[in-house]
């Protein structure tokens, strides 16, 4: 049997360190874990609570679907490396087996106080 294999997942101001497995979504690793990400629609792509930046590893997640890309244009400060927690999966290893985001500020006080 092998080990599944898995990424270091890290969020900006954060000193702990996560782990994203391939084929996990970054919400699915973060909520088993005990990091709380906003999740207002339950993590089904019908809303953009989950919205976070991803600052490193963003060529090793799974392409955005067109319903991503939808409610990502109705998320307040999205950009380029934009993402839905719950949409973006892991799909190959970062090079150097790490994935970083961070939570835009309008929403760290929805995950600081466990919203």
């Amino acid at each position: 049997m092998s080990k599944t294999e898995s990424a270091t997942l890290r969020l900006d101001g954060d000193a702990r360190t996560f782990t994203l497995a391939l084929g996990q979504s970054i919400l699915d690793a973060a909520m088993d874990q005990g990091l709380a990400i906003d999740h207002a629609c339950g993590g089904v792509c019908a809303c953009s609570t989950c919205h976070v930046r991803v600052r490193a590893g963003l060529d090793c997640l799974s392409e955005a679907s067109e319903d991503e890309l939808d409610q990502l244009d109705e998320a307040r400060d999205s950009g380029l490396d934009s993402r839905l927690a719950c949409q973006a999966k892991l799909t190959s290893m970062p090079k150097d087996g790490e994935v970083r985001i961070a939570i835009p500020k309008w929403n760290v006080n929805a995950v600081r106080e466990g919203h």
